[in-house]
Order: structure tokens, then sequence, then C-alpha cells
């Protein structure tokens, strides 16, 4: 393997100073241009990259930014994930993905975190506990916090997601106008159902209208199997006349467990018997098996906003966006 060259080598070949070499990679240094041309030039021709754990230690800057996830066996996670890496990496930050469970809580992780010097920490949709932020164990060098596509509730910690209160009042409008009058909610883990907000908002939509839930699901976590599980109890346990003629569930994935069961084994139509909402329009919901109706999350504007608070283009502020109602036959 071919040795690598270092900033010394390069400054010998361009004839100038060490320092010279370092100025020369660092944007917005003060440099000469016939001086950052030359050590340009040498780098290249010795096949010279300038060494980031090194420059870290002189700018206090590490590029590097935690992301926070628990979840990786929802599938919704992944269009995300490649999104905000991406935006990340053509900025020039790299995402170490920390990956939280009961082994690894999110004080820990945070605290790893900010050992490691990361430049910035983006809790992505996790289902951490808020009092966790305020653990006595973190001091005041605990690197910038934020949280993605879902509330923090927490000063400090920004927050960038899709308006919930928005996109509930859409799809309850949609609800009612097509004349269903007997809702039921499916959450999945309680801690980030909370966070959410959409429970909370569709119970008071339907309450404005004189109407209460007809039925609380709990399916406990985000997977398909859950939101199966959760509906198979439901149909087993409740008279069919005292059935929710409609359903919305937390995200999609609940919802085509719950689908899947409604027609796959008690043999029941949707929408004639239930209805089925879901949220974030993942891609297999317009599948012609599936066909949800859901909102659609703005996964590209909240990666953006998040990636500019991290780079201190934008204020750190919490910010909602709006989403899209994606009206299909399941409604």
């Amino acid at each position: 393997m071919q040795k690598r060259a270092t900033a010394r080598e390069v400054a010998a070949a361009a004839g100038v100073s060490k320092w010279t070499v370092q100025r020369a990679f660092t944007e917005g240094a003060s440099i000469a241009e016939d001086a950052k041309r030359r050590v340009l030039e040498a780098a290249a021709a010795l096949n010279y990259t300038p060494n980031l754990l090194a420059r870290s230690l002189a700018t206090n800057h590490t590029h590097q930014v935690a992301v926070f996830i628990d979840d990786f066996a929802n599938p919704q996670k992944i269009p995300y994930l490649e999104e905000l890496t991406d935006r990340l990496q053509a900025n020039g930050l790299v995402a170490l993905l920390v990956n939280i469970n009961t082994r690894f809580d999110h004080v820990r992780a945070l605290l790893n975190a900010d050992q490691r010097q990361v430049d910035a920490v983006i809790l992505f949709g996790t289902a951490f506990r808020d009092e966790t932020l305020r653990d006595r164990r973190q001091g005041r060098g605990t690197p910038p916090t934020f949280v993605l596509a879902r509330d923090s509730q927490i000063e400090g910690v920004p927050a960038v997601d899709c308006d919930a209160e928005l996109a509930i009042t859409e799809i309850v409008d949609h609800l009612w106008s097509r004349g269903y009058r007997r809702p039921g909610f499916m959450s999945g883990a309680k801690v980030l159902s909370t966070a959410l907000g959409r429970r909370e908002h569709f119970t008071s939509q339907w309450a404005d209208r004189g109407i209460d839930l007809s039925a609380d699901l709990d399916a406990g976590n985000y997977s398909s199997q859950a939101g199966a599980d959760a509906m198979r109890r439901y149909l087993s346990t409740t008279a069919p006349e005292n059935r929710v003629d409609v359903l919305m569930c937390e995200n999609d994935i609940l919802a085509m467990g719950a689908m899947d069961v409604i027609r796959g084994e008690f043999h029941l139509r949707v929408p004639e018997d239930i209805a089925i909402v879901g949220f974030d329009n993942f891609e297999l919901c317009g599948v012609p098996a599936y066909g949800l109706t859901t909102y659609e999350q703005p996964l590209r504007e909240m990666v953006s906003t998040v990636v500019a608070m991290v780079l201190e283009r934008r204020e750190p502020q919490t910010v909602r966006l709006p989403g899209k109602l994606v009206i299909r036959q399941t409604t």
C-alpha cells in the first residue's frame, strides 16, 4: 500500500509552510491565490488528502452528525435515512448512525456522542423520553440537538416535523364528508404516539363534531404484525354492530397489517365494512392490493430544514410543515 502523503511533504513540494497547506484546504481561510494553486497542484501530484481528524482538533469541528434511531424494523424509516444521509454528505458531513435499544439508552448515547465530539445530534423519530434530555449527567458541552419527524416539547431542542394538526384536520374533514360517524384510532409505540400528536388531534377533531372515538387500539409498536394483532383482537371481541366504520392508523405499516386481517381472516370489505386511513404515504400504499388513503409527509423539506439548522444556515427553532392528503380506495 502506498504511504499516505503528509501536509509537511506537500508544503515542501509547494514551497510553503505546513499552515499554508492547512489553509488551502479550509473553506473561507485567508490565503493568496498563487499559494493555494501551488498547494493544490502539489497535493494532486502526491495524492494527498487532508487528515480530517487532525483538522477537527484545530477547528473544533468533526463534521460528524449523530443520528439516533430505534425502530429499524419500520421500513418507512429508510426513505428518510436515505434523504438525510444524502443531504448531510452533500454538505461535507458524515452521519454517525446510533441504534437506540434496551441495552443502549438515550442518555448514554448522548454522552457517547458528546465524547466523540460530534457537531450535532439528530433524534430521528425515536421514542426517546423527553426527560432524558434534562438528565443531570449532561453538561453544557452537549452538542446541539434536533428532532426530526416528531415534536420535541423541550425548550432549546427544536423539532422539524409535519404539521399534525393540519394533517388530521384534512383527514377528518374528508372522512366526515364521506359519511363516517364511528371512528377508531390505532396507536403504535405509546411514548412516540404522544409526541406525534396524531391521536390527540384525531380525537379532538371528532369531539368538535360531537362524536367520541368508538375504539382506541394499542398496537404497541409500528410493525405490520403489531397492526394485524391489534386488529385481530378488536374484531374478535367486538360485535359487528358495535364496530367502527372507519379506522385511522398512526402509520401506513399498521394500516396494511390491519387490512390483511380485516380482509384475509375476517373476510370483511374495505371500505364498505371498515374504511382505513394511514399516515406517511409509504411506497406500497398505492399498489392495487392496498390502495390506502394516507397523508404524505414533506420528507425532502423536513430533511432540508433540519440540515440547514445543523449547518447554522437557519435559526434553530421548531418548524411544522404542511403535507398532502392522498385519497385512494380505502375510504
